[in-house]
């Protein structure tokens, strides 16, 4: 029996790839981010009379909407990163007083709770 390729999964396993491991994710933000500086550069300079909004009002509306998804995709990359990166911290943070608190003196350990 021959499976079928569908394209949905595929999509949705490779995005949580990229998304669950740091260094892809960081450098999916970087490729991205250099995309959408050189669409923005080249829509101010190389493109400008080829999206000129008077003559071709949808390549204008659809070229900097593009730009924009990329620049709303690296920001919302950047925030997914700095929500796990506070989360890891504070599971660190949990787990050193967790560490710690058991080889501490339990009369210490009051005398610290009440500072």
């Amino acid at each position: 029996m021959k499976k079928n390729f569908w394209m949905v999964p595929f999509t949705i396993h490779a995005t949580r790839g990229l998304l669950r491991d740091q260094q892809s994710r960081r450098k999916t933000m970087a490729v991205s981010v250099i995309i959408a500086l050189v669409l923005l550069i080249a829509g101010l300079t190389i493109f400008r009379p080829w999206l000129d909004p008077h003559e071709h009002p949808w390549r204008f509306i659809l070229y900097w909407l593009a730009c924009a998804w990329e620049t709303v995709l690296v920001l919302l990359l950047a925030l997914f990163d700095l929500l796990l990166v506070r989360a890891q911290t504070r599971a660190a943070r949990k787990l050193l007083r967790e560490q710690f608190g058991k080889g501490v003196d339990p009369d210490l350990q009051d005398a610290r709770e009440d500072n």
